[in-house]
C-alpha cells in the first residue's frame, strides 16, 4: 500500500473521531466557542509540528503564489468549520459528518475542472454512491 493511502486512512480515522469529541465539547457553550477553542488547540499542535518536523531553510521556499492558494485555503476551512460546528451543535453527528463528507463530489468536480485532473468511471460509480448515501442517511423519515 502506498504511503498516501496510509496517511489518508489515519486521517479518516482521527476525522471520525473529531466529529464525536466536538459534539461532546460542545455541551453548553455555543458552536462559536466551542471552535474557537478548537481552533486554538489546533494551531498550537499544528505550530509544535511544524518546529519539530519542518527545516528552517525551507521556510524560505514560500513563495508568493504558495502564500496566496494556502490562504484561500485557510479561509474556506474555517469558513467550512464555522458551518460545521454550528451544524454539529444541533445536528446528529452520523449525519452532518456524512453531508460534509459530500465535499468529496464537490473536490473531485473542482480537481476536474481547475487541475484537469481525470475523471474515470470507477470514480464517478464511487461519487454515485457517495450521493446515494447522503440521500438514504439525510433524508429524514
Amino acid at each position: 500500500m502506498e504511503k498516501w493511502v496510509i496517511y489518508a486512512c489515519i486521517s479518516m480515522f482521527f476525522a471520525g473521531f473529531t466529529s464525536v469529541i466536538a459534539k461532546m465539547g460542545l455541551s453548553g457553550i455555543s458552536a462559536e466557542l466551542g471552535l474557537t477553542v478548537r481552533t486554538l488547540f489546533v494551531c498550537l499542535f499544528v505550530l509544535l509540528f511544524a518546529a519539530w518536523a519542518v527545516p528552517v531553510q525551507q521556510i524560505t521556499q514560500v513563495s508568493q503564489q504558495n502564500l496566496l492558494w494556502l490562504g484561500v485555503s485557510g479561509v474556506t476551512t474555517a469558513l467550512s468549520w464555522i458551518f460545521y460546528y454550528k451544524a454539529l451543535k444541533v445536528g446528529d453527528v452520523a449525519t452532518v459528518a456524512l453531508i460534509d463528507k459530500g465535499s468529496v463530489i464537490v473536490a473531485m468536480l473542482l480537481a476536474w475542472v481547475v487541475l484537469r485532473e481525470v475523471i474515470t468511471v470507477r470514480t464517478l460509480i464511487g461519487a454515485a454512491l457517495i450521493v446515494g448515501g447522503l440521500v438514504v442517511i439525510a433524508r429524514k423519515q
